[in-house]
């Protein structure tokens, strides 16, 4: 299941050559994945109230085309992999026009108290999370 998120880029995440700075990238995909989670009903709070956290273990972005300021963004998320313990998102932020602006491959991994890897409980595993 593919999500979109849409944001404008606002003055502070510019920088001083006037376009998004590169690891302001990084904030729009989180912002992204937590709305998708949203998106697809996977119930995040009760996730953390039962000990569990999703940590973000790799991130592989590569910056296509810059955008600026009131740049309207929108970033698209689909689930690609989906393992006992982790999983891999693929992320695309475009301009409006349509313009690509960084494509990433996301990977989180579930963890209990501690950091320890651990399995999602069942109730936890919507069915979106797969590819």
């Amino acid at each position: 299941m593919k999500c979109s998120s849409f944001l404008t880029v606002r003055s502070y995440e510019c920088d001083s050559y006037s376009h998004v700075n590169n690891a302001v990238y990084l904030n729009y995909l989180e912002f992204a994945r937590m709305d998708y989670l949203n998106q697809i009903g996977f119930p995040y709070n009760d996730v953390v109230k039962a000990g569990y956290f999703l940590y973000v273990t790799h991130v592989d972005i590569h910056y296509k085309a810059s955008a600026f300021l009131n740049d309207k963004i929108i970033i698209e998320t689909t689930p690609v992999k989906l393992g006992a313990v982790s999983g891999t998102l693929h992320q695309i932020i475009r301009k409006e026009d349509g313009t690509v602006c960084a494509e990433a491959d996301v990977t989180w991994a579930s963890v209990k108290n501690g950091g320890i890897p651990a399995k999602l409980p069942k109730e936890f595993l919507v069915e979106e999370l797969k590819p």
